[in-house]
């Protein structure tokens, strides 16, 4: 065999080295894409690593009794409203200092990062008055929509906000003594409603914004409490 048989390549043969290299570089590629892809993925947790998140889910879904609240626009609010969207509930008041405003400018950073991710469209945001004697549909309309414009304010009678409340296990009660200047002491727990409108359990207060994603994202990415669970 001379040298240059030796070192040389038929057309044949380079065409069979192009392809196996190329088939090997493809495969590379799509067990990186794989690789990429799993690691943009919501990682689903278990209960116990989503209490260190401070989520709290209980082990069957809890349906409503009846209600009737009045949104900011002065529309009913029923448990319809809590149909066919994931809910984000939190109880607070227009003119509180400091756990209220703290709490909807998180979940307005919450609600702008899941408007990145896939499960934006089906998600609201709902702060519920516990304040009705001073917290008008107007007043909350102008509030709630400060910090998102796609938040929905929720207030009614102070019965009907009481028992919508005490199903959701959040107490409140207004602080004597103050006059017109009154708080009202509140549970700063967000309340998670599946699209049946079924209460599924809670993010417990404090909240933090690394958190609240991880633990949303890991249900919706479970499929557990889904529509058909």
């Amino acid at each position: 065999m001379t040298e240059s048989q030796a070192v040389g390549l038929s057309p044949q043969q380079k065409r069979g080295i192009y392809l196996t290299v190329a088939g090997a570089l493809l495969f590379i590629a799509v067990i990186l894409g794989m690789f990429v892809h799993g690691l943009n993925q919501p990682q689903v947790l278990s209960d116990s690593e989503l209490k260190d998140k401070g989520v709290y889910l209980f082990d069957k879904a809890r349906a409503f009794d009846a209600f009737e609240l009045v949104d900011y626009n002065g529309e009913p609010f029923t448990p319809e409203d809590l149909q066919g969207k994931w809910s984000l509930l939190f109880f607070g008041f227009t003119y509180c200092p400091d756990i209220c405003p703290t709490t909807m400018a998180l979940l307005n950073r919450f609600y702008q990062q899941q408007q990145e991710g896939d499960y934006a469209e089906d998600l609201q945001v709902v702060m519920v008055s516990v304040d009705p004697a001073r917290d008008t549909p107007e007043k909350l309309h102008e509030y709630v929509r400060f910090f998102n414009q796609d938040f929905i304010g929720v207030t009614g009678e102070f019965l009907q906000l009481h028992q919508f409340a005490t199903q959701l296990n959040i107490p409140f009660k207004k602080e004597p003594g103050a006059g017109e200047d009154y708080l009202v002491e509140h549970s700063g727990n967000i309340a998670i409603i599946n699209p049946e409108g079924h209460y599924i359990g809670f993010f417990r207060a404090p909240h933090e914004l690394a958190k609240l994603n991880a633990g949303y994202e890991s249900i919706r990415a479970s499929g557990r409490f889904a529509p058909g669970d």
